[in-house]
């Protein structure tokens, strides 16, 4: 979209009084309102691709260093010359919600209450479920999926470090 020569730019923006922005005539502020549209596009591609490339350097040295730890998912933390790279994989749970429904069944016909252990929602907090005893939690796992969510890096100079 092709701007008015007189829209003040995004950095401009920034620097003017609301007041200043707000006498705008309705048509400079439509431009304006268009051009910030495209600045949080161009935003959202170049953080998505910073991220990508985040990824693309760290992600095996983080998978390397979560196996270490012995978790497949969750923070982990390690140096790249000088910069402290903060790795971060979500863990996402999935719960089948028909299996969960015949496990709430199954608690329900031997006197217990489901809603101890499963939501509203058929679904098992982490907590909920890692307090189970074994022979229940077998129970459970078919009804249980676990997948990692997107990887997250961030970088944090060391102190001393140019």
């Amino acid at each position: 979209m092709a701007f008015p020569e007189n829209t003040p730019s995004v950095d401009d923006m920034l620097n003017m009084p609301v007041t200043e922005l707000a006498l705008m005539p309705p048509n400079l502020l439509a431009a304006v309102q268009a051009e910030i549209d495209v600045a949080i596009g161009r935003m959202k591609a170049v953080t998505e691709r910073f991220a990508l490339a985040l990824e693309v350097r760290y992600a095996a040295r983080a998978l390397e260093c979560r196996r270490e730890e012995g978790k497949d998912t969750g923070t982990t933390r390690f140096d790249d010359n000088g910069v402290t790279v903060i790795a971060e994989l979500p863990k996402r749970i999935d719960w089948d919600q028909g299996k969960l429904a015949q496990i709430a069944e199954n608690i329900a016909s031997a006197g217990e209450d489901p809603a101890e252990f499963i939501d509203t929602k058929l679904s098992v907090s982490e907590r909920k479920f890692g307090a189970l005893p074994e022979s229940w939690r077998k129970g459970f796992e078919p009804a249980r999926t676990v997948r990692s969510g997107k990887p997250k890096f961030r970088l944090m100079l060391k102190e001393g470090a140019n």
